[in-house]
């Protein structure tokens, strides 16, 4: 079978995609307006882009009435968003900090959502996350044609748990239980395999 996808409207190019990309990280990511109210929303077009410099990229959308998501406002304004990596245990609080809220309501205080401050610069963590990334806006990326903006994010510094951190010597083992996206549904990772040995 070969899709064309010029053939296709944008929700089916959408469920093609979002069906056998997969598994997909969540970004949950928190910003804080000009007023200092909070913002966590989830995004799953989310990943690593490079090391040096380091950076990620996220894809943003518009609310239904076109107007920019609270958290690319945001972004704009203060240009600091920082990004926490969703473990099982947040399973819950995430999905439904995907429900769009007013622009002066806090998915913070309506979901009853934890957060702790651990820099001063940058937006909080929610409480108990494994990781976090303190992001600074690195770029857009004008993408002709498209309804969501992607955002390249730099990495400026980075928040572990000492509980998911092993060390061996000068290395750093990091583990969790990570929860990833696939189409419409989530996925926890379960076993992990080593890689085969290459003959």
């Amino acid at each position: 079978m070969i899709i064309d996808y010029r053939e296709k409207q944008l929700t089916q190019k959408y469920q093609l995609m979002a069906q056998t990309i997969i598994p997909r990280p969540i970004a949950w990511i928190v910003t804080e307006s000009n007023d200092g109210l909070i913002n966590i929303a989830p995004f799953s077009y989310f990943t690593g882009l490079s090391s040096e410099p380091p950076t990620m990229i996220v894809s943003i959308g518009h609310k239904p009435d076109g107007t920019p998501k609270d958290t690319l406002r945001n972004l704009r304004e203060t240009k600091k968003c920082t990004i926490c990596l969703v473990d099982e245990a947040h399973l819950q609080p995430m999905h439904f900090s995907s429900k769009s809220l007013d622009a002066t309501t806090s998915e913070a205080d309506y979901f009853q959502i934890p957060t702790q401050k651990i820099e001063a610069d940058f937006p909080p963590i929610v409480q108990g996350i494994p990781s976090a990334f303190f992001c600074t806006l690195y770029q857009e990326v004008d993408l002709e044609g498209s309804k969501t903006i992607p955002v390249i994010l730099k990495i400026e510094k980075q928040y572990i748990d000492d509980c998911c951190v092993t060390r061996h010597d000068d290395k750093l083992t990091i583990t969790f239980k990570p929860v990833a996206r696939i189409g419409k549904s989530y996925a926890f990772l379960g076993e992990e395999v080593p890689p085969p040995a290459i003959p």
